[in-house]
């Protein structure tokens, strides 16, 4: 009894403590605090961004945009740094402006906005990809890959991020290399897209790891191997890419690959499935229902579902209807 006394006496003396100081500092008012958003892990980019550079500060709008280089998707910060670029004039800064505002990220949409962003960054981009800026080919080839502020042509895209990609430029040889996969703007053949795919891999590019994994894994373009399927997607799921996550769980899953683990599928499927990917919220949900490396738990089997099927995805719709869950 005597130590809940106490407890009350020294909260009392705290709130009052307290209160005394609210009035004392402007009128009672709270004082506000921020909380301090993470920068890109790449220190000599930031330093770059931070001291003013235009170009470096579209590469940070972009690890926000794409939620890279150890930083969460944070569109508000995107379009921070994409308009810092832009109003330098940079040509890249201009055009993932034109991007946030043609999809509302971080911003109102405004499409008439958004064309004038990509008009003015098309003519720097023309400009700087011919004089050799293997940043600026690649973007042009999303200029023309998608049509932004000018005709689409997979062919014209195609051409500029093998300029880029030749270069050295790991986001164009990724681009590249899927380009090959499904034959965009290129002949198609697996053998050239495991080929650029491998050069972006092996720079750290998770995308590009992913992709090469689903090559080894289904053997496209390269000797059929889950061991290095495994090797790839790995590398690429560390970097948090949800596909990755994903398929690595259905590595553990089935044991290809690796010893079979439905606790360390779990374990995979759930990063994934907590990024948004369908496929791994519906993996999760089979996982809920089975009880296979979690507890058996019909309701948070419906969960995942639910968020699946919201998606899109049929056999999540199937699998609800099939436990009398008509709506999602």
């Amino acid at each position: 009894m005597k130590k809940v006394l106490c407890l009350l006496l020294v909260l009392m003396v705290c709130f009052v403590g307290a209160e005394a100081q609210k009035k004392k500092s402007n009128g009672g008012a709270k004082a506000k605090t921020t909380q301090q958003v993470k920068l890109p892990n790449d220190a000599e980019l930031v330093a770059k961004a931070q001291a003013g550079d235009a170009r470096a500060q579209a590469m940070v709008s972009g690890c926000y945009s794409n939620g890279t280089n150890g930083v969460k998707k944070n569109y508000k910060e995107a379009v921070k740094w994409a308009q810092k670029s832009a109003d330098q004039g940079d040509a890249v800064g201009l055009y993932l402006l034109g991007v946030y505002y043609d999809k509302g990220k971080g911003v109102a949409a405004n499409y008439t906005k958004a064309n004038g962003l990509y008009k003015q960054a098309l003519a720097k981009l023309k400009e700087e990809a011919e004089a050799g800026d293997m940043v600026s080919q690649c973007f042009l080839g999303y200029c023309y890959d998608s049509g932004r502020g000018t005709a689409q042509d997979y062919a014209e895209a195609a051409k500029w991020n093998q300029k880029s990609a030749e270069q050295g430029y790991a986001q164009a040889q990724y681009i590249l290399g899927y380009c090959y996969a499904v034959g965009e703007g290129v002949k198609q053949s697996y053998t050239e897209a495991v080929k650029w795919l491998r050069l972006a891999a092996e720079q750290g590019h998770a995308e590009a790891q992913c992709c090469l994994g689903w090559c080894c894994e289904n053997g496209n373009g390269v000797t059929q191997s889950y061991t290095e399927a495994v090797k790839w997607y790995r590398l690429a799921a560390e970097q948090g890419n949800a596909w990755a996550q994903n398929n690595l769980g259905y590595c553990y899953e089935n044991g290809n690959g690796v010893t079979k683990s439905y606790t360390e599928a779990v374990k995979w499927y759930r990063l994934a499935a907590e990024q948004g990917l369908a496929r791994a919220q519906y993996n999760l949900g089979v996982a809920y229902e089975n009880g296979d490396g979690v507890a058996k738990n019909k309701s948070t089997a419906i969960m995942w579902y639910k968020k699946a099927a919201a998606q899109g995805n049929e056999k999540a719709q199937d699998n609800l209807r099939s436990l009398g869950v008509y709506s999602w």
